[in-house]
This record gives structure tokens, sequence and C-alpha cells, in this order.
């Protein structure tokens, strides 16, 4: 039997922690409640389509698959999400060895990692983010992203690396399933794209068949989020294009702010000084691989910084460059990375710790796993005993409305009303009477072009260990009907 040398071990080692981390990570998705976002992309799951108005599709495809596999449950809702990031890694950690063989073989500097160390540091600083760790649990569009940009920048390495045209078809799968997961992945594409025309290896690649197929493989793959789109007025693209409206220079300072801030968290504080080196390093490389990755990075970024000029950048949005940065991340020889890696593991388990014991009593306000995940099972319950059994329990919200379709209990009706859900494949809601639940937050009456509100029933709170989350309003309404017939705005939700 042949010995298992040093480096083996090491990365057999690897391989084993990695599979802990992800059976680990399937047990917390178990736990943890349902966010009204991930209730809401579970309805996505449950009524598929080409589109949707908030994001494309592939995120209700990835809870398909998991309720398929683990029922209608939280882990079905989010089992792929710790399954794809293991398969993320494995395409990162071996970009990130075969670069550095590639490195090696032409004589390289000599002050860099091992191609087996570099394998291993992508992967531990890769899942070392908040970014990854948190969203193998909480199931958002970012999860397939993640997953697709990371397909996308390993099979750009078998382009660079090892001179296959074929990865040109695999390059341009993982950039419209990208682009089906979340719009910002046309961002990387771009800078994929000014590599193929500022760089002479890009040039070279553009005479031949095989970059112009990818295209082509990227298009089919987009076309069914473009054709829902073009069959109900470009809705999807116009509330995403629409964010750049919202322009106030004045907060430019506040905003840039926000986005140091909020990239120094998800990443985590140690891994995120592994990513500003590995990029400024990447300045360095006269490689085409490494100039195609500095470009997948840099084009995405300086989009964000002129965004945070007049506007608001969302701490999410940057994460489609993890996958890159995870990779460039090898090239700075610094001590720690363990460390930093074990420090944003360390802040995730704290995280879900929170959610799901409160070992911290805090306000709503500061505690967001309070606000977003506090007490949805037993509030659901609250609502159904306070309520006559059978009646509709209806919500004009609709992270409230699919809270409730996911927690309460079962044959109890759940309607949900607002112009959104009239673009989704569900029944139509009758009109009758029910009970509309609304959230103090929201300092407005229940409209009236949808509602007569009959009576007010006593406020509900919902609570987690004896903290308030929220508190509710309960009205007893009718519904009003429109020319079909219907409630109006109104669907009953699965």
């Amino acid at each position: 039997m042949p010995r298992i040398t040093g480096v083996r071990a090491g990365i057999w080692a690897w391989g084993i922690a990695l599979g802990v981390l992800t059976l680990c990570r399937l047990m917390m998705a178990a736990w943890v409640p349902l966010t009204p976002d991930e209730a809401y992309y579970r309805i996505w799951a449950l009524a598929p389509a080409a589109g949707y108005l908030d994001h494309p599709p592939l995120v209700a495809l990835w809870i398909r698959a998991g309720l398929a596999l683990f029922g209608d449950t939280a882990l079905g809702v989010r089992a792929m999400g710790p399954v794809s990031a293991l398969a993320g890694t494995v395409f990162l950690a071996l970009t990130a060895r075969d670069w550095l063989k590639t490195r090696a073989r032409m004589g390289g500097e000599k002050a860099t990692l091992t191609p087996d160390d570099g394998m291993v540091r992508t992967g531990l600083l890769l899942n070392g983010t908040l970014a990854l760790g948190v969203g193998t649990l909480i199931m958002t569009p970012d999860t397939p992203l993640l997953f697709f940009m990371a397909l996308l920048v390993w099979s750009l390495g078998r382009v660079c690396l090892a001179g296959q045209g074929t990865g040109w078809l695999l390059a341009g799968l993982a950039a419209g399933l990208g682009f089906e997961s979340k719009y910002t992945a046309v961002l990387p594409v771009g800078g994929v794209l000014v590599w193929l025309l500022l760089t002479g290896a890009g040039r070279a690649w553009l005479k031949t068949v095989w970059p112009w197929a990818g295209g082509g493989v990227a298009l089919l793959c987009a076309a069914p989020v473009i054709g829902w789109n073009a069959a109900h007025g470009w809705v999807s693209f116009l509330k995403q294009g629409g964010r750049t409206s919202d322009w106030h220079p004045a907060k430019m300072l506040t905003y840039f702010g926000e986005l140091l801030g909020g990239q120094v968290g998800l990443a985590s504080p140690g891994v995120f000084v592994f990513f500003l080196g590995g990029v400024w390093l990447l300045w360095r490389q006269k490689d085409s691989f490494s100039r195609l990755l500095l470009l997948m990075i840099a084009i995405p970024a300086l989009v964000f910084v002129q965004h945070a000029f007049g506007a608001r950048v969302q701490a999410n949005w940057p994460v489609v460059l993890y996958p890159a940065l995870a990779v460039a991340a090898v090239l700075p020889v610094w001590r720690g990375a363990v460390a930093s890696s074990l420090l944003g593991m360390a802040l995730v388990l704290v995280i879900v710790m929170q959610a799901i014991f409160s070992p911290v009593t805090l306000s709503p306000h500061f505690d967001m796993t309070l606000r977003q995940m506090g007490g949805w099972q037993d509030f659901a319950r609250t609502v159904a005993d306070h309520t006559p059994p059978s009646s509709v329990l209806i919500a004009d919200e609709y992270g409230l409305a699919a809270e409730l379709s996911f927690y309460a209990p079962p044959g109890r009706p759940v309607m949900a009303v607002e112009p959104r859900w009239m673009l989704f494949d569900l029944p139509r809601a009758a009109c009758g009477e029910g009970y509309l639940i609304r959230s103090h937050r929201r300092h407005d009456q229940p409209d009236a072009t949808h509602f007569i509100v009959l009576d007010e029933e006593p406020s509900l709170v919902r609570q987690r260990h004896g903290v308030v989350a929220d508190t509710y309003s309960v009205f007893h309404v009718q519904m009003r009907c429109d020319a079909t017939g219907h409630a109006r705005d109104a669907v009953t939700l699965p």
C-alpha cells in the first residue's frame, strides 16, 4: 500500500474538514428559522416560472431541488446552499493549484505557496467569509450566483492555464446560469470581455470559434429570463435597474463608508486583508490568467465605486467578486490565513447561536437575527389560535405572507395581497372575509382599495425567548373584488 506523504495527508485532512463543515452547515440550516425572503423564495419554487419581479429564477430551482430531497422544510429550502458551496470550493481550490503549478513551470516569483498549499488556502479563505458562511444557511440568489461564479473562474482557468478551447463552452454555461441567478453576474463577465478585447491572449482566442460558441451558450442560458421580462414589460430589469435613479451625491462619504464597512464585515476582517493583498499583487503579474482575474475583479469594483458616488451599494452586491478574490489571495505569502478563516467561521457560529438560542438580549434594531428570524413558528400558531378556525389569514406584505404560508397550521388558507403576486402562476383568491395581519412598523392603515375594515382585533406580538421582535395589528376585513369577481391583487399561497 503506497505511503501517504505529509502534503497528501494535509490535503486529505482538508477534504475531510470540508466535508464535516458541509454536514455541520446542513444541520444548522435545518435549525435556523426561515427569513421572510427565504419564505418568499420558497413560494417561487412552488410556483415555477422563467422569471420573477425581484430576481431571476435560479434560486427557485435551487430550492426546488432541496425540497425534492428533504421535503417542505427549512432544510429542504436551504439544502443546496451547503452542497453548492462545497462544489464551488473544490472548483476554486483546483484553479488555485493549477495556477500555481503553471507559475512554477514558467519560473514565476520564488516567494509563492506550493500548489497544494494554495489549494488549501483558497478553500479556507473562501469558507472563512461571512458571505459564504451565512449564504450556505440563508438561501438567497447569491447562493447559486457564487457557485456559478466559481465555475466561471475554474473554466476560464482551464482556458488560460491549459489552453482548452472547450473551457469557453463551460464558461458560457457558468456566465449564462450566473445571470439566471442574479443580474450582477454580468459584471465579472464584463471583465472577461475587456480581457478578450484588450489583451494579446484574449484577441488570439477571438480568432478561434471557442469564445464565440461560449457566448452563444451564455445567451441560450440567459434567454428564459430575458424572454420572461419581454413578456412582462421588462419589470424585473426595470426594478433592478431603477436603483440607479436613487441618486444623492451629498451622501457620497456615507455610501463609501458603508461599502467599505460592508465588505470588511461580509469578507470577515482577516480574509478581507488577504483579498486586498491578492488584488494588489495581481498588478505585478504578467501571465494571462492573472490579467483576466484582475479585470474580473476591477471592472465590477469600479462599477460599485461609481455607484457609491450617489447611491447605496448593498453589502451583498460585491460578493460576486469573492470567488475570483479567493483565488487571487494565494499570491500574498503571509501567515494568518488559517486564523483569518477560523475567525470568519466563528463569527458565523455566533450569528447562528444568536438566531437559535438568543444568548445575548438585544433590541430588534440591533439584532438582525431577531428581526428576521425570531419567533415565526410560534407567531403563526398564535395568529391561528386568535382567529376563527378555517378563516383566511391575509397579509399585504410579501415576506409576512410567505412566513404565514410556511409556518401556519396545515390546511389554514393564507392570502397574499399585493400587485407583485399577479405575476405569479398562483390561484386567484376569492372575495370574502378574513383576518389581515399588519406589522406596527407600517404606520399607515389598510389600503382602502383592497380592504373594507369590519373590526380590529387585539394586537399580537412575535417574540423569541421573551424578547419582542415585532408587534402586529389584526383586522377583520372584507376583501374588495375586481372586475373578474376575485379579490383585488390577491392570490392564495401554497
